[in-house]
């Protein structure tokens, strides 16, 4: 240790003083709110299925309006009710919420980067086949049947 040492405290600041600025700061762009995020990948994973809102809801066991709600971040859905989309989706809830941390952990982009389109089935039935193997951003996923 060295004599010369002071025995002054030092300060040290918990945030560092700003600078005047010399343009005007953009504002820090807002995080997206929970039901935004979750509503979002409901819907990406219903029509990346090609299945329609009537057919989610029935299976699982839900109101096709409060699902539509669901997915434009109108309500907040309880545990059990995204527990049982996800199920009628073909996931876990541990997929869902792995699905809706990978779109918060890219606060950069938007939630809803555009407008979503309907896109016709197939089979020209109004309600597309279940399929034992849905596409997501994690990969295949795969059923147990």
């Amino acid at each position: 240790m060295s004599s010369h040492a002071s025995h002054e405290a030092r300060v040290i600041p918990l945030r560092p003083v700003p600078a005047a600025p010399a343009k005007p700061e953009e504002p820090a762009p807002k995080e997206p709110l929970w039901r935004d995020v979750v509503g979002d990948v409901l819907r990406r994973e219903r029509l990346a299925q090609e299945r329609t809102l009537k057919d989610v809801a029935d299976a699982a066991r839900i109101s096709m309006p409060y699902l539509s709600e669901l997915e434009r971040g109108r309500k907040e859905a309880s545990s059990e009710v995204l527990a049982a989309a996800a199920h009628a989706l073909g996931l876990g809830l541990a997929d869902l919420l792995a699905l809706a941390h990978g779109r918060l952990a890219r606060p950069a982009q938007p939630v809803r980067p555009r407008p979503l389109t309907s896109q016709p089935l197939r089979s020209g039935s109004r309600t597309a086949p279940r399929r034992t193997e849905a596409r997501s951003r994690l990969g295949d996923i795969r059923l147990a049947a």
